[in-house]
């Protein structure tokens, strides 16, 4: 169970890292909105996730730019993440899925401080 939480941080902790540096404040409210289309899929999906998950995946990873911004919303996932089951594999193909490309590998060691 905490390997998947962890895991399920993990992912959108990446998508959020990607994005250049830019101004902004985000709330755990803003990334609770944009990935909640995701959960259903993530925990008994199959196939492509859904678009409004992919849209809302872009839309965090747009929004959080500066530092603070996704260190922010890396903490509000790992708060959330307690009381989701996400299978691990949906988790770490999200990214391609969606058409996000990462230039490292999806891991539940990321430091959300750094």
């Amino acid at each position: 169970m905490a390997f998947s939480t962890r895991f399920l941080v993990t992912v959108f902790a990446i998508i959020l890292f990607i994005s250049p540096p830019s101004a902004g404040a985000i709330t755990c409210s803003d990334v609770f909105k944009s990935l909640s289309p995701c959960i259903n899929y993530l925990k008994t999906g199959n196939g492509p996730p859904p678009g409004p998950c992919c849209k809302g995946a872009s839309t965090l990873a747009s929004a959080a730019k500066s530092r603070a911004d996704k260190q922010t919303a890396c903490g509000c996932l790992k708060t959330a993440a307690n009381s989701i089951r996400p299978k691990p594999g949906l988790a770490k193909s999200l990214p391609g899925k969606c058409e996000v490309s990462l230039s490292f590998e999806v891991s539940p060691s990321v430091d959300c401080s750094k």
